[in-house]
């Protein structure tokens, strides 16, 4: 299995056992689903149960699970509660752009994929920015500000959510 890692922070953002789309422009579009999730109520074997009893409050919620994305499940991502204005993105992508071309110099990128990079980049910005409204952002375990942000929408079926994410600011890793 090979689990693609944001190049800036290390953390994990997808695998190649989900469906990813090359959307052009350097982006990749990764489709997930909704899944129910709540607090799970489980016994680990051997364990005490009268030791290992939660509080009243942590427990089983009655079965009312809560819709999760898949994606951000699975790797951990982080939802920004309240989402980012539009003007912020913008301030944030720069430096995103410029923290991934020197981390792409860094890492022995060559001359003609940073060209390729950089002149993809400004179509992908405008496809993102035009879709602004549409999007729930995440970013990866660590949160860090230098860190790609992962885009959620959802496809004209309206049901099927998927993730964009900037396929040059992703670094292979076999498992």
């Amino acid at each position: 299995m090979i689990i693609y890692r944001d190049l800036i922070t290390g953390d994990e953002i997808v695998s190649d056992a989900t469906k990813i789309v090359d959307a052009g422009n350097g982006l990749w579009e990764i489709d997930g689903r909704m899944i129910k999730k709540g607090a799970e109520n489980f016994v680990l074997e051997g364990a005490n149960p009268s030791a290992e009893e939660g509080d009243e409050d942590g427990g089983d919620d009655g079965g009312d699970n809560q819709p999760v994305l898949d994606l951000a499940d699975s790797f951990r991502w982080q939802k920004l509660e309240g989402g980012m204005s539009k003007k912020a993105y913008q301030s944030e992508l720069k430096k995103y752009m410029k923290a991934l071309t020197e981390k792409l110099k860094e890492t022995g990128a060559s001359e003609e994929d940073i060209k390729k990079f950089q002149s993809e980049a400004p179509a992908a910005a405008k496809k993102i920015l035009g879709n602004w409204d549409n999007y729930d952002i995440y970013q990866g375990e660590s949160m860090s500000e230098n860190g790609m942000y992962v885009l959620i929408d959802f496809r004209e079926d309206g049901l099927t959510p998927y993730a964009t994410v900037w396929k040059w600011g992703l670094e292979e890793y076999k498992v």
